[in-house]
């Protein structure tokens, strides 16, 4: 696993979706509707018993990247490889976890919360981060303060951040991207939303 992959994904547009699914039907117009707005890099969360099998269907759309949030042991990990998750996002950092992401390859973010966090990824040869949860872990300060240290690091805040709060993450040198979950209406699908929401998203590239 290089560095690079995992930066190319996280450049690839300015906000990447945090999918929760409940409904493996939803998986490929959920997709295909984030794709259209031009959000290409899809994190299913593995918090519902559908989400293994959504990310099997969403890579079947083309331009998608579809990845695995939520990982939090190698148990899950390799669920995700099996899945066919294209990269893997976890919400914090264990050694066992990170050495089996690593050796299996994958272009993996892992979440950190605080500078030891950041010391046991570098510690691993990581270097791209997840900052969460963004909002509750102090916001905008508090990454200021953390990535000063360690420049160099890159961030993806999550947790928090919404569209209207976004350009002010995305304005700080060393974060490349956000995740969020506002592209997805809560209620039915409607892809239209959906499809409305990803191009606000991708406009503040």
């Amino acid at each position: 696993m290089t560095t690079a992959a995992i930066e190319t994904i996280m450049l690839t547009a300015p906000v990447i979706p945090v999918i929760v699914i409940n409904d493996v039907a939803d998986a490929v117009p959920m997709a295909e509707a984030l794709v259209a707005g031009g959000l290409k890099v899809l994190e299913v969360t593995l918090r519902t018993p559908a989400a293994l099998e959504a990310i099997a269907a969403m890579k079947q759309v083309e331009g998608a990247i579809v990845g695995a949030g939520t990982v939090i042991d190698p148990k899950t990990l390799d669920d995700a490889l099996k899945a066919g998750s294209e990269f893997i996002v976890s919400p914090g950092l264990t050694d066992n976890l990170g050495k089996a992401a690593i050796e299996s390859g994958i272009p993996f973010l892992p979440g950190i919360a605080n500078a030891g966090d950041i010391m046991r990824g570098l510690d691993l040869g990581l270097t791209h981060f997840k900052f969460f949860p963004a909002m509750a872990a102090g916001g905008i300060p508090a990454l200021k303060s953390l990535a000063a240290p360690f420049g160099q690091c890159k961030f993806c805040p999550t947790g928090g951040v919404t569209l209207e709060t976004a350009g002010n993450w995305l304005a700080i040198d060393p974060v490349l991207c956000v995740g969020g979950s506002w592209m997805i209406p809560a209620g039915p699908l409607d892809t239209a939303a959906i499809q409305r929401n990803a191009a606000a998203a991708r406009a503040l590239a």
